[in-house]
């Protein structure tokens, strides 16, 4: 028999966010979060998202055993500023038994109802800046920091429950050429030129700060007409700043400005940390703290994490400067190959940016959709 449990203190809390660390023991393709930075991201008195949302997280057991767990999240911006009248779900997992995926998904049905809710999606985060979507293909890759990994029953799963896909995201995997051509140096020259910008780097992490507000800002531009848009606030971005700002190498963001000095592109790519993440398994110490910056100093993978460009200077060839910028660091680093992260299947703009990087899609994800 199934029952399910709602958390109520932080031991709990802390037993939904070690539940996958064993469901995943013996799978080399999945990479775990940091125990403490889950437990932050899921703590209403530590995460400032808590601001607009609510959450409600949910344990299966059977036999006495914790065999599934699920968050229920409503997003009262999206409900209210968006109109759309949604009912999140995310972190779910569950061993092969479709009673208890049944079971976990039963809660957010009965949540979304009380709420006069009319539909329901997920896997998602609070936000469009979280990790989203069930993986269905890509099941022998390495998930990246930023996303999650799920066996192929998962899918199976929801599909028989009478869930429909909503949302897709495609991943790639590009080459990394080992010289910068004489015609993309002409070309990247010429954009500066015409449009009067300039390419800012950094020598340190402190020279970044003033230009991350900014950085959001403009990803609320790029990506505001995509259907999983939620504009992000400005708590949220003090929120992203503490917990990546640690992982970010100064080396690898560019941002470029135009006459005004006003941001008006960038992009964020960071050394891989998927298998260091492996490594620590979870926890920064004794020894994590030493994999993730070993991984962060000597790479030859590097992950695309974000790029945002003005909707002013879209297809303007901003991103020849970008590209010219990066192939010049991965030359001077020795990375070989860059993966991208989920961008959603319809932003045929961004896919056009790998085009000449010899892309491989080696991985895709969905998120369900069900009405109440």
């Amino acid at each position: 028999m199934i029952s399910i449990k709602q958390i109520t203190n932080n031991k709990e809390l802390k037993q939904f966010v070690k539940f996958p660390f064993g469901l995943y023991k013996n799978c080399k393709y999945w990479v775990p979060p940091l125990i403490r930075d889950e437990i932050v991201t899921l703590n209403a008195t530590k995460n400032p998202v808590f601001k607009n949302a609510e959450a409600f997280y949910f344990l299966a057991y059977k036999d006495g055993k914790i065999v599934g767990r699920i968050a229920v999240i409503i997003n009262h911006l999206e409900i209210e500023e968006l109109k759309k009248k949604k009912i999140r779900f995310g972190w779910i997992d569950m061993i092969d038994d479709i009673e208890v995926t049944k079971a976990l998904l039963k809660q957010v049905t009965k949540i979304g109802k009380e709420y006069q809710l009319e539909y329901t999606e997920g896997p998602v985060g609070f936000s469009n800046m979280e990790k989203a979507g069930i993986l269905t293909k890509g099941f022998d890759e390495m998930n990246t920091m930023i996303t999650w990994y799920h066996y192929p029953y998962y899918a199976e799963h929801f599909e028989k429950l009478g869930y429909k896909k909503q949302a897709t995201w495609v991943e790639y995997r590009l080459s990394n050429p080992t010289e910068i051509t004489a015609k993309v140096i002409k070309f990247s020259k010429l954009i500066k030129k015409r449009y009067s910008l300039k390419v800012i780097r950094f020598n340190n992490k402190k020279q970044i700060l003033p230009y991350v507000n900014d950085m959001f800002g403009l990803i609320n531009k790029t990506y505001n007409k995509l259907q999983t848009f939620v504009p992000i606030q400005q708590y949220q971005i003090d929120y992203y700043k503490d917990k990546y700002f640690n992982f970010i190498h100064p080396d690898y963001i560019t941002c470029i400005t135009n006459n005004d000095n006003k941001l008006i592109a960038f992009s964020v790519v960071m050394p891989s940390f998927s298998k260091a993440l492996k490594k620590a398994n979870g926890r920064l110490f004794p020894f994590g703290w030493y994999y993730l910056k070993k991984a962060q100093m000597k790479n030859d993978t590097a992950a695309f994490y974000l790029i945002g460009i003005d909707p002013e200077y879209q297809g303007k060839g901003v991103t020849a400067i970008i590209f010219e910028e990066m192939r010049s660091i991965f030359s001077k680093k020795g990375i070989i190959q860059t993966e991208t992260n989920p961008e959603l299947i319809e932003n045929t703009a961004v896919q056009q940016l790998w085009k000449d990087y010899s892309p491989v899609q080696h991985k895709e994800r969905s998120t369900f959709i069900k009405i109440l």
